[in-house]
């Protein structure tokens, strides 16, 4: 499962189960921490997730910002809820990428408003299968 974690939504992707292809699922808006975390949790129930990947947004010279420390916050709670491992993946120009791939696409700004945070998960989610499956191959 990855994960695209803003202070206003969170993107939600899932892999296929050989681990594969990252597909976006949805979008959870926030409310309150507990509740983010269970709907989080929630699904990866619902779909025997294994691992959770969080997008981990980087400064371009790869030192934290205010959002890197706000998403570590985050995920070190949901690392004490969730019953499976929970990594962090450095997602340095995943929103960007997605941004101009809908833009390329023609797709209307407030489309694209919908539909970047899970976009934005399946690409952090594909970029860590991708990874991981060259080291096995």
């Amino acid at each position: 499962m990855g994960l695209d974690i803003g202070r206003k939504t969170i993107g939600v992707a899932l892999s296929d189960p050989d681990g594969l292809i990252a597909q976006p699922v949805s979008t959870i808006k926030r409310t309150q921490l507990a509740k983010d975390i269970e709907g989080v949790l929630d699904i990866a129930r619902e779909n025997s997730v294994g691992k959770i990947v969080a997008g981990l947004p980087l400064k371009m010279d790869g030192s934290s910002s205010a959002q890197t420390e706000f998403v570590l916050k985050f995920v070190d709670w949901l690392r004490e809820a969730a019953e499976v491992p929970v990594e962090t993946w450095d997602e340095r120009l995943s929103t960007a990428a997605v941004e101009r791939l809908l833009i390329e696409n023609d797709t209307s700004r407030a489309r694209r408003k919908e539909v970047v945070d899970k976009l934005a998960a399946a690409y952090i989610l594909q970029g860590y299968l991708d990874k991981f499956r060259k080291k096995t191959e």
